[in-house]
């Protein structure tokens, strides 16, 4: 049975229409007000009350009319993506990557720049500045923006916001990084471990969206891990689960210089991988790119060097499975993009544990971590707006 007229409608009464009219929306892009009313049984005076106000305040606009049915033909809406705006920061140790989404998560805006090597509150500012810089390119300002989702380098507590261990970003775990960026740009600001959103970036638009068991594994200058248990983010006790670069693997896991970069990231990141190459008599690359071109060319020391690291990363991702059991592993970062590395590794796993995980390479590149705040943007604007959770959509 229909629900009665908005006129007698509750206020908790009309919060769930309002959010199953725009769910309605955001599943069936532009529709007419009288297939919403089929589609969730409310009335066609709710319906008309309903759709009036969304549109009244921006969040719905009419894009056309119905055709080819009987009788007059009626508006059709869709919500107006550019009503809510949010920005995405992926901060690095030598570049920093931002972008602008609208409530749909289409891109209006992205830059990328080098990384202020000075740190610290001297960070803060580049972001505020980058941001002002992306907002005017979206055409708006930024007091307009609803959110910031910021991804950071090192161990996150979920609690507090505060990163304690980030070794490549100078002064970051000194500050509270969240309450004073938030209190500069006057807008809530939500910090998270990179890796971590570029495993939500993956559950979002990416390899995960059809699981919801995997690990992303990030390779390159650092290493690092994000996990997708259950259909949640796994973060552990103290924030730290996914912290692969202390996995016990390519080292004397007693030796306290593994204590800083950790065992692991000492074995296989890219300083590594450059001085695995050299030790076995490679004089031609100078950079991890120089490094792939020579395997490209032909040349044994690369090939050595690239195996020894496939086998070390084969055997930690086969720890990974018999920990957390993954139906996939994606793989990302400046080095676990490379399908040269990672035919290398597939090539190990069936060698080191019965069961091998299906492997996978990001589908975003050195982009991931940007789409997952990009997703966890639009997911809580839906939320605070509308009160819609776009994972029941």
């Amino acid at each position: 049975m229909a629900m009665t007229s908005s006129v007698a409608q509750t206020p908790i009464a009309r919060k769930i229409s309002t959010n199953a009219v725009i769910r309605t929306v955001f599943a069936n892009g532009s529709i007419s007000r009288a297939d919403i009313a089929k589609l969730t049984g409310l009335s066609k005076q709710t319906i008309s009350d309903v759709v009036r106000d969304l549109e009244d305040d921006g969040w719905l606009k009419p894009v056309g009319q119905t055709d080819g049915r009987p009788g007059r033909n009626a508006i059709t809406y869709e919500i107006n993506a550019r009503a809510g705006l949010a920005v995405s920061i992926d901060l690095g140790s030598t570049k920093i990557a931002a972008a602008i989404c609208d409530l749909l998560g289409n891109v209006v805006a992205e830059t990328k720049v080098p990384t202020d090597p000075r740190g610290g509150m001297h960070l803060v500012n580049q972001f505020s500045d980058l941001i002002g810089e992306l907002a005017f390119a979206a055409g708006t300002t930024a007091d307009k923006l609803r959110l910031v989702v910021l991804g950071s380098p090192g161990v996150l507590d979920p609690a507090t916001g505060h990163i304690n261990v980030a070794p490549s970003i100078p002064g970051i775990d000194a500050i509270n990084l969240r309450q004073v960026f938030s209190d500069r740009m006057a807008i809530p600001v939500i910090v998270e471990n990179d890796v971590n959103l570029a495993a939500q970036g993956e559950r979002w638009r990416g390899h995960g969206i059809e699981t919801s068991n995997f690990a992303f594994v990030a390779l390159g200058t650092g290493v690092g891990m994000g996990i997708i248990a259950n259909g949640s983010l796994l973060r552990g006790a103290r924030g730290a689960a996914g912290e692969i670069a202390y996995l016990p693997i390519g080292g004397d896991a007693f030796d306290p210089g593994g204590f800083t970069l950790g065992t692991f990231e000492s074995a296989v990141g890219s300083v590594a991988m450059l001085r695995r190459y050299v030790g076995f008599g490679g004089r031609n690359a100078s950079t991890v790119a120089d490094l792939f071109a020579a395997f490209n060319a032909g040349e044994t020391s690369a090939a050595a060097a690239i195996e020894e690291t496939a086998r070390l990363v084969a055997v930690a991702i086969a720890a990974i499975g018999a920990a957390l059991d993954p139906e996939l592993v994606i793989t990302g970062g400046s080095i676990g993009a490379r399908p040269e590395l990672v035919n290398a590794i597939r090539g190990f796993l069936p060698r080191c544990t019965p069961y091998p995980p299906r492997i996978e390479i990001s589908r975003f590149g050195n982009r991931a971590a940007l789409m997952g705040g990009m997703g966890i943007a639009v997911e809580r604007m839906h939320d605070d707006l509308f009160g819609v959770k776009l994972r029941e959509v």
